[in-house]
C-alpha cells in the first residue's frame, strides 16, 4: 500500500465500529445525507424545481435560507432540545485529510475494522457529515463510503486547504 497524499486539516469526528450497532448507524447516515435535509431545505428544493426561485438572487436566497436555519437551532436551544443523534463511543482529532483519507492525531483504530462517524465539516453551513470508514493503521482511515454531496464538500475543503499550505509556503519563501 503506498501512503496516500495527505494535507494538514484540523476536523474532529466522532466515530464507533460499525458492528455496535449498524443498524441505526445506517439510518443516521441516511438521514444526514441530502435526501432528508431539514424542512426549509426540503422546500428551497421543491420552490426551485416549481421555477419560484428563477428571478431570485441564489447567493441572497442561501443566506435567508441559513438565516432561518439559525433561528430554528437558536429555538432548539431555547427549548433545551438536540437534534437527534446516535450515541457514538470516540471521539478524535483529524491531522490530515486527502480525497479518500484521513489521519487521527492518535492512534486509536484498529486495522481492519470499520466504523461509522460523523465529521464537523468547518465550512458554512457549518453541518455534520457522516462517513462509513476502514482503519487502514492505527492512526489512518480510508473512506468507503460518503454522500456525493459530502465528497464534493470533502474535496472543496481539501482543495482551500492546500491553497491555504501554498500561501502559507510562498510567503515563507519571501
Amino acid at each position: 500500500m503506498s501512503n496516500p497524499r495527505l494535507v494538514p486539516a484540523p476536523i474532529d469526528i466522532v466515530f464507533s465500529e460499525v458492528d455496535l450497532n449498524k443498524k441505526a448507524y445506517e439510518r443516521e447516515y441516511q438521514q444526514l445525507s441530502e435526501s432528508d435535509d431539514d424542512p426549509i431545505s426540503q422546500w428551497l428544493k421543491l420552490a426551485k424545481a416549481r421555477g419560484e426561485t428563477a428571478d431570485s438572487d441564489p447567493v441572497l436566497l442561501n443566506l435567508m435560507v441559513e438565516l432561518h436555519r439559525k433561528i430554528d437551532a437558536l429555538e432548539m436551544f431555547l427549548k433545551n432540545e438536540m437534534p437527534k443523534r446516535v450515541s457514538l463511543t470516540n471521539e478524535a482529532h483529524i491531522k490530515a485529510i486527502g480525497f479518500e483519507h484521513f489521519a487521527l492525531e492518535e492512534p486509536i483504530l484498529q486495522a481492519g475494522k470499520e466504523y461509522y462517524g460523523r465529521i464537523a465539516m468547518p465550512v458554512y453551513p457549518k453541518r455534520d457529515i457522516g462517513v462509513f470508514f476502514q482503519a487502514l493503521s492505527p492512526d489512518l482511515a480510508q473512506i468507503t463510503r460518503m454522500h456525493e454531496r459530502d465528497e464534493k464538500e470533502w474535496a472543496a475543503y481539501l482543495t482551500a486547504r492546500e491553497r491555504v499550505l501554498i500561501r502559507e509556503l510562498k510567503e515563507k519563501k519571501q
